[in-house]
């Protein structure tokens, strides 16, 4: 984005000059030698079967900086296991699978619901954790970056960005957020321009002193699912297991971090990834499902912090929200109109009613439960439970590697 404004408390990295990853590499490539970056990608095996996940693996075969490479995969047999591990053949990069269905994860994931510490139910947020785990285990990484595998126009330009500020020595930064403008055509990202931030002004006028609402008004796009964190931070954050993840990720980096210490990364230009339906009839798919699990961590962590929620203050936040997110819709007409862009109001409009529902939604299930899921515990717990845990981990995946080369 074409400007250099600083908004809120974190520092905001523009992009002002594009195409610059030849300089960014070559300059990872020296600072890796002193600070050791590793990458996560969680994927699910139908992500190996679409263009996006090929193109991905394209552009990682050239990068030279990074030290480790996990992929953890997940809804895959045997047979699927072996044919993404195809995907990364005669990499430069190390790359370890952590083939979440098998024998060996699975009766890791047994022991840990044994002695009480749930990693969570199937999904990104237990994949994300149990890949942390597997590089503070290894004990040869300094950054931890992650990012999914649907991003269709990826470049290898967005993870030297992403990583790039934590591995410089000079910069002092502990978590990188990347931002970037999602449209093609049309403006996408409809859970962080008509839900997520009208619902943080919204919090904020009912609570203006409170520091997170502050802090997650600073993030241009506070759903973004690539950041980069440094291993002293992984080891101590705790993961929601649901849709909650970005969120419950921001609250406990604004737990454990000083805001000086947190950025966010113009990436790209723009972003496409695959784009989940509204299902504004169903609460527990899609955009709605979505936008219920998002409002209830951001419930549970002001909550922490000190608010009082009842149900006249819901009734008003509701009533709150509608007003900033039909006034947000106005807004994005308006930019529409500018750029030349396809603007369906209707559409927009039933997405605010839609997330109205979700938001209701998730204030009963609050008043009902206010802890919720709990989170997956931090590494250091886990560690202090179960010291042998991190070793077990590293022998579960070198036995999936070694039983795939035996069966080769």
């Amino acid at each position: 984005m074409a400007d250099f404004y600083q908004t809120g408390v974190v520092t905001t990295l523009h992009r002002l000059k594009p195409n610059g990853h030849e300089r960014l590499e070559s300059e990872l490539q020296r600072y890796a030698q002193h600070c050791a970056i590793g990458l996560v990608l969680p994927a699910l095996y139908t992500e190996f079967e679409k263009p996006a996940m090929q193109r991905i693996v394209r552009e990682l075969r050239q990068v030279r900086y990074l030290r480790r490479i996990v992929v953890a995969l997940g809804k895959a047999d045997r047979d699927q296991y072996r044919t993404a591990r195809s995907f990364f053949h005669d990499f430069q990069t190390p790359v370890t699978f952590l083939w979440i269905d098998s024998e060996p994860v699975q009766r890791l994931l047994k022991k840990l619901e044994d002695y009480g510490l749930s990693a969570g139910a199937d999904g990104k947020g237990r994949s994300c954790w149990l890949s942390y785990g597997y590089l503070l285990a290894a004990r040869d990484i300094d950054v931890i970056a992650l990012h999914d595998c649907d991003i269709v126009n990826y470049s290898r330009e967005m993870l030297a960005r992403l990583v790039y500020p934590l591995a410089h020595p000079n910069l002092g930064f502990e978590f990188c957020k990347a931002y970037y403008a999602r449209y093609a055509g049309r403006m996408y990202g409809r859970v962080s321009r008509l839900f997520m931030t009208p619902l943080i002004r919204a919090m904020r006028e009912m609570a203006p002193e409170a520091p997170f609402l502050r802090f997650l008004d600073s993030f241009r796009y506070p759903l973004a699912g690539e950041f980069a964190m440094r291993t002293n931070l992984a080891r101590v954050n705790r993961i929601p297991g649901d849709w909650g993840l970005e969120v419950g990720v921001l609250a406990e980096v604004h737990r454990n971090c000083t805001p000086s210490r947190v950025c966010q990364v113009d990436i790209a230009d723009t972003y496409e990834h695959k784009h989940q339906p509204l299902c504004e009839d169903d609460p527990n798919r899609g955009l709605r499902r979505m936008t219920c699990d998002i409002a209830k961590s951001l419930f549970r962590t002001m909550a922490a912090e000190g608010v009082t929620f009842s149900q006249d203050h819901f009734r008003t936040l509701e009533v709150r929200y509608i007003r900033m997110a039909e006034d947000t819709v106005s807004r994005y007409y308006a930019d529409a109109v500018i750029n030349g862009l396809e603007f369906d109001r209707h559409a927009e409009e039933l997405a605010v009613a839609t997330f109205a529902r979700g938001l209701r939604q998730a204030a009963t299930d609050f008043l009902n439960d206010p802890l919720g899921l709990p989170l997956i515990p931090n590494w250091n717990r886990v560690v202090a439970a179960l010291p042998e845990f991190p070793g077990e981990l590293l022998a579960a995946a070198h036995e999936l590697e070694r039983s795939t080369k035996a069966a080769a």
